[in-house]
């Protein structure tokens, strides 16, 4: 751990922020693992459907420490969790467990993801996912060449997989991202928030965790529209690493003689 993630870290506060788009089989859950492990929840509804939405205000009902948020109409996982972290700062949280909603993420990992944030509060703590055979083929192919893109963008194989939705995020510096520009709305989110984040100068640490592939699940990817989405986030990210490449460069530099 570097001295810039131990000087003057703030109190360790974490909640969990879930989006969810129609999971109502699995939030449940989902929120009452969380809360065994002591985590305030924040749920944040992206235009779900009625069977859904009734699912939810019974939980909320039934859940203290579960905090229901609604947007108007479904605006996509980039936008739900941008809401959710902003909510969860405002709430004074210090830092948010960002997890799905459709049961891909191993709960039991989330005292080892609050164990590396409180040993390195000021640190992002990316979920890097260890696959069974649940996994499609394709999308498990399709994710090198996202991490190629990234350790390009980043001039750094710090961020192992950029597409994970098991992350926790330290949020002062996280909302200031927000606040200086919103992050995307869509499947793009993940990876552009992750590489932001490092040209912010938030260092990054990797935990392995089991992620499945629920039989029967409900995926919210779209193969065309997402794509070209993330086709999109790359030609941005590339074009901001080169005006930040002697600085990313600098930055690597330090870290191999640290």
């Amino acid at each position: 751990m570097s001295p810039a993630e131990r000087v003057d870290a703030p109190a360790f506060a974490p909640c969990a922020v879930v989006p969810i788009y129609n999971h109502k089989d699995t939030i449940a859950a989902t929120v009452r693992s969380l809360r065994g492990h002591g985590l305030d929840v924040v749920v944040v509804d992206d235009g779900s459907n009625q069977a859904t939405r009734e699912v939810l205000d019974e939980l909320a009902r039934q859940t203290p420490g579960m905090r229901l948020i609604r947007l108007p109409g479904n605006q996509g996982k980039g936008r739900a969790l941008s809401a959710g972290l902003l909510a969860a700062r405002e709430a004074g949280f210090s830092h948010a467990l960002q997890i799905d909603a459709d049961g891909q993420h191993d709960v039991a990992d989330v005292p080892r993801f609050l164990a590396a944030a409180r040993a390195a509060p000021r640190a992002m703590i990316c979920g890097r996912p260890v696959y069974d055979d649940s996994v499609p083929r394709a999308r498990l192919y399709g994710r090198y060449l996202t991490h190629a893109f990234v350790w390009l963008e980043t001039l750094s194989f710090q961020i192992q997989d950029s597409m994970c939705g098991f992350r926790l995020y330290p949020l002062e510096e996280t909302c200031a991202e927000i606040a200086r520009a919103p992050f995307p709305s869509r499947m793009d989110f993940d990876t552009e928030a992750a590489v932001r984040l490092f040209w912010r100068g938030v260092p990054v640490h990797n935990l392995p965790t089991r992620v499945i592939y629920p039989q029967n699940g409900l995926s919210h990817f779209r193969m065309v529209r997402d794509n070209v989405r993330i086709t999109a986030m790359h030609a941005r990210l590339v074009a901001g690493m080169l005006p930040r490449a002697p600085k990313l460069i600098w930055r690597a530099a330090l870290r191999k003689t640290a």
